[in-house]
């Protein structure tokens, strides 16, 4: 910054001042350029040497160095002024860009606060083991993946998963590391090591996600590799042959021409604006708990026309829930107490939604007995009443008449006494913004949704006319749904992705084979994480069409980046060779369009 300045103040004074000794004007352009350019033209040597020779160094020291010998000291000065500020604006957007990964990198814990031989003592995370107790004290974050067994808190998760809204968390909770504990003091028993822990893997996806290049980053690799050979020849050629075909014109006009036209071949604004467009979107998509592994599947986003989902814990909240309870001669309540009082000593499922769905701890001491009937439900007694409590089954074994449900979930029915008195509809909850998200993919985006899942036919059917999917396929195995995916991709567009939305383990092999597949969730399995190629660190579904938004605005503004690129500098190209244009337009052409394009870019990584 300090030498732009200083050689900003020497340009002006010698273009401005009235110096009568034009030697002494021309020296203090001499000193400007080589406080701004020198380490530009020493790129450019160290890069000859090392056998890199055409790059914009190269083009920018070949053209301004010959602008000195022709006598343009102005030009050349300008040139080299407005290129440092090209690359120090570049340094500023890439920085801004950095800053929204730079966050999701600070999760990660500095030590965690150990119980060991009955004192706390900070040690490494990475040294702590499976089974240890560690404990965190407000305003500390968490070190290792565990669950709560001494005390309760509010958890921040906004590094994690995007959302500002805290978490309260109690014993038998489990917690994340990587979250920051804000008020209570909690003592977790760690379940996985740093290794494998949410925090590590997170890390590693960002860390490792520039690795993986677009194809438009790819491209512009390999059109740099021959472009600018081929405008150096170009330039060679329009400096020595024209003054023998023009008797008119001098051999310095055509140099001139020839320097001009290096100036603005410079691809300068498509080498910088394309990866950094695709480094804003990396980042905006992270600030939105959006974690992409590589620029080529933010790309692959954008000519999505197929989403497939997976049902359980993708669409649906992967939870038993108690949806309805229908009573024939009591109140509704009572008849889920008694459902409730059967059940409470059973740690199934089932058992467990209905204790949720109760609110209340069960009064055990009314219970007589429980029996369980294998394969129909159970029979208890409960204040000296005979409870059946199971499937049609059982009543059907009792010959007890009832009235058959018409919800589709698992059904408990109930009798008192071989009386039938109702029954309870349990079922995995479709989750809240499953319809909304659905519907905007398809109105907003005309991309087709399919579901895959190894459910029931009428679980999975039902599902899916609620939520309006276009396709559904039900009871398949694993490898069932790999064969599925494949098939899809077969039959989809040319040049249409296809995105594969899961969560468990099972779902791992169908996220590999898919274009891009996206791990609904921080706390979705492990191996689920690794297949993905996005990983959504909350359940919001929602989430998916912000990725695209993304996606989309991203490839968006790199095309406005290159057309404009490229349709600025054929104009100062042709103007150039026929003599027209300066190398002011050239400076314009280069650096200028490169600052517009930077500034374009970092339009992608705000909200």
């Amino acid at each position: 910054m300090k030498k732009i300045i200083l050689s900003s103040i020497l340009f002006v004074i010698a273009l401005v001042a009235p110096i009568e000794q034009k030697w002494i004007t021309n020296l203090m352009y001499i000193i400007s350029y080589f406080i701004v350019g020198i380490e530009i033209i020493k790129e450019a040597i160290i890069n000859i040497l090392n056998k890199k020779i055409f790059d914009e160094t190269f083009l920018m020291s070949i053209a301004t160095i010959g602008a000195i010998i022709i006598g343009e000291y102005p030009e050349a000065v300008a040139v080299m002024i407005f290129y440092q500020i090209g690359e120090m604006l570049q340094d500023y957007a890439v920085d801004k860009s950095k800053r929204a990964i730079t966050e999701v990198m600070n999760i990660r814990p500095d030590y965690a606060n150990v119980k060991r031989d009955g004192k706390t003592i900070k040690v490494n995370p990475k040294d702590v083991k499976i089974g240890e107790k560690i404990v965190i004290k407000p305003g500390e974050k968490v070190p290792l993946d565990g669950k709560i067994i001494e005390g309760n808190s509010m958890l921040d998760t906004s590094s994690i998963t995007g959302e500002s809204m805290p978490r309260e968390v109690n014993i038998g909770d489990e917690v994340i590391s990587g979250c920051i504990n804000q008020n209570g003091v909690i003592t977790i028993e760690v379940t996985k090591e740093y290794g494998e822990s949410t925090v590590s893997k997170i890390l590693d996806l960002v860390e490792n996600a520039s690795e993986k290049k677009s194809k438009s980053e790819n491209f512009m690799t390999k059109f740099a590799k021959y472009y600018t050979p081929i405008v150096v020849l170009i330039a060679l050629i329009l400096a020595i042959i024209p003054p023998f075909i023009f008797s008119d014109t001098t051999f310095v006009e055509w140099l001139y021409r020839a320097l001009t036209f290096l100036v603005v071949s410079c691809p300068c604004a498509m080498v910088i604006s394309i990866p950094l467009g695709f480094f804003s979107g990396l980042g905006g998509a992270s600030k939105n708990g959006i974690l992409v592994k590589g620029s080529n599947y933010l790309e692959a986003l954008s000519n999505v026309d197929t989403i497939v989902f997976d049902k359980t814990g993708t669409l649906t909240k992967g939870m038993f829930e108690v949806q309805k309870v229908e009573s024939e001669n009591m109140a509704k309540e009572e008849l889920l107490e008694i459902a409730t009082l059967a059940e409470c000593n059973s740690n199934h499922p089932i058992s467990l939604s209905l204790k949720q769905a109760y609110g209340k701890e069960p009064e055990k001491n009314r219970i007589s007995s429980t029996k369980e009937l294998t394969g129909m439900g159970l029979c208890a007694t409960i204040d000296g009443k005979e409870v059946l409590i199971g499937n049609e089954k059982l009543l059907n074994n009792e010959n007890i008449s009832y009235k058959k449900a018409q919800e589709i979930g698992t059904i408990l029915y109930i009798a008192i006494d071989k009386k039938f008195e109702g029954y309870i509809v349990i079922a995995d909850k479709i989750k809240d913004d499953a319809k909304s998200t659905i519907q905007k993919l398809k109105q907003n985006y005309q991309i087709k949704t399919i579901m895959l899942t190894g459910d029931k036919k009428e679980v999975g059917t039902e599902v899916a006319n609620k939520l309006e999917i276009d396709d559904v396929y039900t009871e398949l195995l694993p490898n069932e749904k790999a064969e599925k995916i494949e098939k899809i991709i077969e039959n989809s567009k040319k040049d249409g992705k296809v995105v594969f939305v899961g969560d468990g383990t099972n779902d791992a092999p169908v996220l590999a084979i898919s274009d891009v597949g996206i791990a609904m969730g921080g706390l979705g399995s492990d191996s689920a994480i690794e297949a993905a190629d996005i990983v959504i660190m909350t359940d919001e579904l929602s989430k998916i069409c912000k990725a695209i938004n993304i996606s989309r605005k991203t490839m968006k503004i790199l095309k406005e980046n290159i057309i404009f690129a490229i349709f600025v500098k054929i104009l100062v190209l042709v103007l150039s060779a026929i003599g027209i244009g300066t190398m002011w337009e050239a400076v314009f052409a280069d650096v200028g369009v490169t600052i517009i394009a930077i500034f374009n870019s970092l339009r992608v990584g705000r909200k």
